[in-house]
């Protein structure tokens, strides 16, 4: 009996549970629970691609040099009396540099003129005993042989008064020696004798130096595979030179090749050239380390885009550009050169469209994006890639 009632409870359980799964299966749930939730964009930057002109750069390394410098040396042995030119600073052609005690060669100035007046005054004599023995000897009171040595003591005083004149020209010489002056404009050294020291004409110590800044040189170093485009430009007109600091790529200078090396160096496979700018504000240092950009054409309507928007996979170069419909998709390109944050596309690309710069991490072709355009935003300063 109790297994009969055990029974029955057991099969209209079973009952139960299926008509309620029936009824479920028949009856529509809520309409937002059958449709999944899209993917939400992916936020990223964009730009637009251009078309523009861009300068055709070549890039090297370089050093500054002066145009000139000159080791202040004295001529003559003196006590140095004065510096009146501070250390560091610039000096214009002319200015007074150093001095040396000038007392004792203005005395052998005075000590040569001198001699001079006396040996006039003997000329004077001498020629007015040859004129009266040149009188006597005409009625011949005076033997041919006194006027002839008379006309010997002439020849004599004569003589001795150019080199009375060479004398002085020396000792005025000697005597401008003593003050020294800047032979070009430039910038004077640290001191390397001070004042009070004793300078000989024949030490090989100088006094100071002077560097010549404005206008100032770089010369440096380009493979030789640019040395035909160097030289096209040359033949169209000067060729415009822009260095950058060493270590922060900001531009100091810019210039003009002057001139190209006359050998490659078969060593390093590489050209020296020489640049020259005016330097009026000082930016260039003698024996400073730059970067040298060498602009040698102009590549017309390229098409650019940033160049954070290159991205780099297995098969080459590519970029993400923004479709209509808010998705992305890989375009394949080819590159050329670069010119400060924008780069040359050569191929792939037609200068109508936009392409991501930032977020690429996150994307694949055909996902949403969420673009914030920074077209217009500063390029930054330019510097050498």
């Amino acid at each position: 009996m109790t297994t009969r009632r055990g029974f029955g409870l057991l099969m209209l359980t079973l009952v139960l549970t299926a008509a309620l799964l029936t009824w479920r299966a028949m009856t529509p749930g809520p309409a937002n629970a059958a449709d999944p939730e899209p993917p939400a964009a992916v936020p990223v930057t964009t730009a637009a691609s251009r078309i523009q002109d861009m300068p055709l750069y070549l890039n090297g390394l370089g050093t500054v040099q002066p145009p000139n410098v000159v080791e202040i040396k004295a001529q003559v042995s003196g006590t140095l009396i004065a510096l009146p030119v501070p250390e560091g600073a610039e000096v214009q052609q002319g200015d007074i540099v150093a001095e040396i005690d000038p007392r004792p060669y203005k005395a052998a100035l005075d000590q040569a003129l001198a001699q001079r007046d006396e040996d006039i005054a003997l000329l004077k004599s001498a020629q007015l005993d040859l004129k009266r023995y040149q009188n006597l000897a005409k009625t011949n009171f005076a033997p041919v042989q006194q006027v002839e040595d008379q006309q010997g003591t002439v020849d004599k005083q004569i003589g001795a008064i150019g080199v009375d004149n060479a004398m002085i020209e020396t000792a005025r010489i000697n005597l401008g020696y003593c003050v020294i002056k800047a032979p070009f404009a430039g910038r004077v050294s640290f001191y390397q004798l001070n004042v009070g020291n004793l300078v000989q004409a024949a030490s090989q110590t100088g006094i100071i130096s002077i560097t010549q800044v404005k206008p100032i040189q770089v010369v440096f170093t380009l493979p030789e595979a640019d040395l035909a485009p160097a030289q096209q430009a040359r033949e169209h007109g000067p060729v415009a030179v822009t260095v950058f600091d060493g270590s922060s790529n900001q531009q100091l200078a810019t210039g003009t090749l002057t001139t190209l090396n006359n050998t490659i160096d078969p060593a390093s496979g590489t050209i020296a050239l020489k640049a020259t700018f005016a330097n009026q504000d000082g930016h260039l240092w003698p024996g400073q380390f730059v970067n040298t950009r060498v602009q040698v054409g102009l590549l017309r309507h390229a098409v650019t885009v940033p160049s954070l928007a290159i991205q780099h996979g297995p098969n080459g170069t590519f970029v993400y550009t923004v479709k209509p419909d808010g998705t992305v998709a890989q375009t394949s390109v080819q590159v050329g050169d670069q010119v400060a944050q924008r780069i040359v596309v050569t191929t792939g690309l037609s200068g109508q469209q936009t392409v991501v710069v930032s977020g690429q991490s996150r994307l694949a072709p055909g996902v949403h994006v969420h673009a914030t355009d920074v077209s217009n935003a500063s390029p930054g300063e330019a510097s050498p890639t």
